[in-house]
C-alpha cells in the first residue's frame, strides 16, 4: 500500500509539472488504480492474505470521500480568491441542499 501511495504520488506530481501545475493531479487516483493492479497480481500469486484484502476493501471504501474533501479544500481556495461572486455561489450551493434535506426525506415514506 505504501509502493502504491508513493507510486500515485510521483505520477500525480510529474503530470502536475507537466500541465504547468504545481502541485499533484490526480495522485490518489493513480494509488488506487496501482492498489487494484497489486491486488489482482497477489491473488493470482496466492500472495493475498485475509487481512490484506479487508485493508484493500477499507481503502477502496475510502477513495470517493476522500477525493470529495481534496476537491472541496481546493474550491474553497478558489472561491476566496475568486472573489465575492464565487464565494456566494459555494455558499448558496451549498445551504440549498442542506435546506431540501427535510423535503427529500420525506419522500418515498408511507402515509400514516
Amino acid at each position: 500500500m505504501a509502493f502504491c501511495f508513493l507510486f500515485g504520488k510521483i505520477v500525480g506530481t510529474f503530470l502536475g509539472q507537466a500541465i504547468g501545475i504545481d502541485g499533484d493531479v490526480g495522485g490518489v487516483g493513480f494509488a488506487m488504480v496501482g492498489l487494484m493492479f497489486a491486488q489482482g497480481w497477489m491473488t493470482k500469486k496466492g500472495w493475498m492474505l485475509t487481512e490484506t484484502k479487508n485493508g484493500i476493501l477499507f481503502w477502496s471504501s475510502m477513495y470517493i470521500p476522500i477525493i470529495i474533501a481534496m476537491a472541496a479544500t481546493q474550491n474553497v481556495k478558489a472561491a476566496l480568491s475568486g472573489g465575492w461572486v464565487a464565494l456566494l455561489a459555494g455558499v448558496v450551493a451549498t445551504l440549498l441542499p442542506m435546506l431540501l434535506v427535510p423535503l427529500l426525506s420525506k419522500i418515498g415514506k408511507p402515509k400514516n
